[in-house]
């Protein structure tokens, strides 16, 4: 697979590892990057629709004064961590 991971969280790629998923990490997307790429991480839907595929990090459980912050894998675990895949097309 070619995967390209968009995170500048360490406690992310540590948890995706765990988990079998790694790849190329990168902190910021630009189009060359995820074109016709599998990409783990957020990205703005225009980015998306370039990407083959877009899987997120969901954690529901995640109060609001710990987003943003670089979790461990126990802490995302403890909110809920789950992976969402989409398939983003520009119409």
């Amino acid at each position: 697979m070619n995967i390209v991971i968009v995170t500048r969280h360490q406690g992310m790629i540590d948890w995706l590892a765990q988990r079998g998923i790694v790849g190329k990490v990168i902190s910021h997307a630009t189009p060359a990057d995820i074109a016709g790429k599998d990409v783990v991480g957020n990205l703005p839907l225009g980015l998306a629709s370039l990407a083959n595929s877009v899987t997120t990090v969901d954690m529901p459980d995640l109060p609001a004064d710990m987003r943003g912050q670089d979790l461990t894998p126990d802490q995302m675990d403890a909110y809920g961590a789950k992976l969402s895949t989409y398939k983003v097309l520009l119409l």
